[in-house]
């Protein structure tokens, strides 16, 4: 079924809100999946807080024209599903990564992160990004260890007190 100028312009103004707030894209080949497979794939990603878009090629780069990820334009090449990352830079390359693990047929063609370009191959450096919870929980744990470590030692001057006390009160005994 042929779309119409106005469905035409409707998916590129979507998906042109969409990339302009989000941190990363994955373009991947999608060939070979069946619906069913396809409907599991856009509930994981639902979950995950993607944005999943099957776009023809030509509306995809209208849409990513003046964003970020204008750099995957030349790169946009047969049957694709963009996928964006709406809350973490990692949570698309997660989605598709874990899927693609099933089920073969899905094959990453290209990632973009911050205006940047990156191969299919660094989807596992991408996909391990902590996710914004873990980054703040990382970041707390380096902000209280100095302090720990502070309270221990100085906990260890009494302490060693006491030990010293209590091997002077065994030796006499």
């Amino acid at each position: 079924m042929a779309l119409s100028l106005e469905d035409k312009k409707r998916i590129v103004s979507e998906v042109a809100a969409v990339a302009e707030s989000a941190l990363s894209a994955v373009a991947a080949d999608y060939r070979g999946l069946t619906v069913d497979e396809m409907t599991a794939l856009r509930v994981k990603a639902r979950e995950g807080g993607v944005y999943l878009r099957v776009v023809k090629n030509t509306l995809a780069r209208r849409a990513i024209e003046g964003t970020e990820f204008e750099c995957m334009q030349d790169e946009l090449v047969g049957p694709l599903l963009l996928a964006f990352s709406q809350e973490d830079p990692g949570s698309a390359a997660r989605v598709i990564k874990d899927f693609a693990k099933e089920h073969e047929t899905l094959e990453v063609k290209l990632l973009a992160v911050g205006g940047q370009c990156l191969p299919a191959s660094e989807i596992d450096r991408l996909a391990s990004l902590p996710t914004r919870d873990q980054a703040i929980s990382m970041l707390m744990a380096v902000m209280k260890a100095p302090l720990d470590k502070f309270a221990r030692t100085l906990n260890e001057v009494p302490g060693k007190l006491v030990r010293t006390v209590a091997a002077v009160r065994d030796a006499k005994q």
